[in-house]
């Protein structure tokens, strides 16, 4: 199979190009944001920063002349809107979109130093023969408060993208412009990576769909750029923990990647992921046409490359299981342990332990649906959107789990530390939710009554079984409900509904949800138990099947603080 990147790059370019907006000279992309950061409402369109170095650094690659007077103007218009004051705290940062400056945001995203500082130094490294000598000093000038910026932040390894990409942008200016403070700060920024990934043996962002490819390649950026002897070895050595962490959750009859994901914003893989995997096995992955391939600008001039030991676990359909610690507390015990298994059409993926934030994927499984699949996530939402202070704790053999839900008194509202509750929330809709999307075809879902103990969902051949083993809410009465819209099917275990009122965890003696799980064959019924530790306050619940040890969890009935909850339970 040939893939021209030359013409995937131009053609590509096309597309971009008709996005341009020459008054701005930036392009001009669909409004959308994760929920946090920024303040805009009713926005359908803006011209975001990060895109327009991303299409600048492009038209520079092209090497093509009428081009290079376009790019240019481009990055002069975008270096305009760094702050380059150093007595502002948002000092050698972008804002994210051209139409909201740094002060509208809430709060600025200090990671837009590493993401425009990238294409930035890529841009200088690549075409300095090219860029004009003024031009040339903005670059150097925004890069060096770009990287004092970095520098200052000095963002931990457990911050597995930004860590590598921070990395980068001052090893590399650093290198371009022979400033020794940035290429050592850069230097140890890796090494102390590539210690903390192998000590705790995977990054801490783990198998995110998302990040994962954005650490692939933005390591392969420095191995590809850098001249840095140990820079490359230690790049060389976290590609390889990458790329194993990719092919080992590759689920073939599904053609998903399989959970859990620390972070993810698809939950069904996306068209540019699988082209991503089939450009960098070089064209022995075959998931679609070379025509149809989603091509994106940064993949242009970067050696991304799937090493060739882990091609045959993309193509692997045996049953096979990964139990992976993510985090352990000071005392060495294990804190989340993720667990993946794949039979035939079914993946399932759980964490241990971990908050109900909306990138978070603690509970999801995939089934093969005829040609398609379908995915299963397990959501907590407050008013319709994902809520960050319930605490998911679970255990899991095959695709048997045992879960639950409880709440903590001081954590976040939609983000994890973006906006705290501080001890309550207000809320007219509180809900469990097993999301069933991807593809419809042959899911059905049997009739539920609202006080009934199970539900049973039917995808394919497979069946699912969700059992309500425990659920207390400060005296509200959870009941169950199945909704369709548009293209997915909700089953909603709804813990309240109905008039706004305040909900006060630090103030409730009772706030936890326990269920048990079953993707397969149709089987009995569930055979589970709970009962209430009374002395202890806490909830032990019993999930026993046939040929095996039962699953069994422990936790407290009463919300309380969010590092306590996170704590490892004996």
């Amino acid at each position: 199979m040939t893939m021209d990147a030359n013409k995937m790059l131009l053609d590509q370019l096309n597309k971009w190009h008709e996005d341009y907006t020459p008054e701005l000279r930036m392009v001009r992309k669909p409004f959308h944001t994760p929920g946090y950061h920024s303040t805009l409402k009713d926005v359908a369109f803006t011209h975001p920063t990060l895109a327009a170095c991303v299409y600048a650094l492009g038209m520079l690659d092209s090497r093509q002349p009428h081009h290079i007077e376009r790019a240019e103007g481009i990055l002069e218009q975008v270096i305009s809107l760094q702050d380059q004051n150093p007595e502002h705290a948002t000092f050698g940062i972008w804002s994210w979109f051209y139409e909201e400056p740094l002060e509208r945001m809430a709060p600025p995203d200090w990671n837009w130093a590493d993401f425009c500082g990238k294409r930035l130094v890529l841009a200088e490294q690549r075409h300095s023969d090219i860029l004009s000598p003024g031009l040339r000093e903005q670059m150097r000038h925004a890069l060096y408060c770009a990287c004092d910026a970095i520098i200052k932040r000095n963002v931990g390894p457990s911050y597995t993208n930004i860590a590598i990409m921070g990395a980068f942008v001052t090893l590399l200016t650093g290198e371009v412009y022979g400033e020794e403070k940035y290429l050592n700060y850069g230097l140890e920024r890796l090494r102390l990576f590539s210690e903390y990934t192998k000590q705790l043996g995977t990054f801490q962002e783990y198998n995110s769909p998302t990040y994962t490819i954005v650490a692939i390649q933005e390591l392969s950026s420095i191995h590809t750029a850098t001249r840095v002897a140990e820079a490359k070895q230690l790049s060389s050595e976290m590609l390889d923990v990458a790329w194993g962490m990719v092919a080992e959750h590759f689920h073939v009859p599904s053609k998903q990647w399989s959970g859990p994901h620390s972070r993810a914003y698809h939950t069904m893989m996306t068209p540019e992921v699988l082209s991503f995997l089939q450009i960098a096995s070089r064209g022995e992955l075959d998931f679609m046409p070379v025509d149809q391939l989603t091509y994106n600008l940064d993949w242009y001039g970067n050696d991304i490359g799937c090493p060739e030991k882990y091609i045959p676990a993309f193509k692997r359909t045996e049953t096979a299981e990964h139990v992976q610690t993510i985090s352990k507390d000071e005392a060495g015990d294990i804190v989340n342990q993720a667990t993946t298994y794949m039979e035939g059409p079914v993946s399932v993926g759980t964490f241990s332990k971990d908050v109900m934030w909306n990138q978070r994927r603690n509970l999801l499984a995939y089934v093969r649906n005829g040609d398609a699949s379908t995915y299963i996530h397990l959501r907590l939402l407050n008013e319709g959107y994902d809520y960050s202070s319930g605490i998911y704790s679970s255990v899991q053999k095959g695709k048997d789990v045992l879960f639950g839900i409880g709440f903590c008194t001081n954590g976040g509202n939609t983000h994890i530390g973006l906006d705290p509750i501080d001890g309550a929330i207000e809320s007219a809709d509180l809900r469990v939710r097993f999301e069933i999307g991807g593809s419809l075809h042959e899911v059905r879902a049997e009739a539920v009554s609202r006080e009934a103990e199970a539900a049973t969902v039917h995808v394919a051949e497979q069946t699912l079984q969700v059992k309500r083993i425990f659920a207390a809410f400060d005296g509200e009465q959870p009941s169950w409900e199945l909704r369709q819209e548009q293209d997915k099917l909700f089953l909603d275990y709804v813990i309240y509904a109905g008039e706004r009122k305040r909900f006060a965890f630090d103030r409730m003696q009772e706030a936890l949800l326990l269920f048990a799980w079953r993707l397969g064959e149709q089987g009995e019924e569930l055979d589970t138990s709970a009962s209430v530790l009374e002395a202890n306050a806490e909830v032990r619940a019993v999930f026993r099947t046939p040929n095996r040890s039962p699953l069994q969890l422990t936790l407290p009935l009463k919300p309380a603080e969010k590092m306590k909850m996170l704590r490892p339970r004996p």
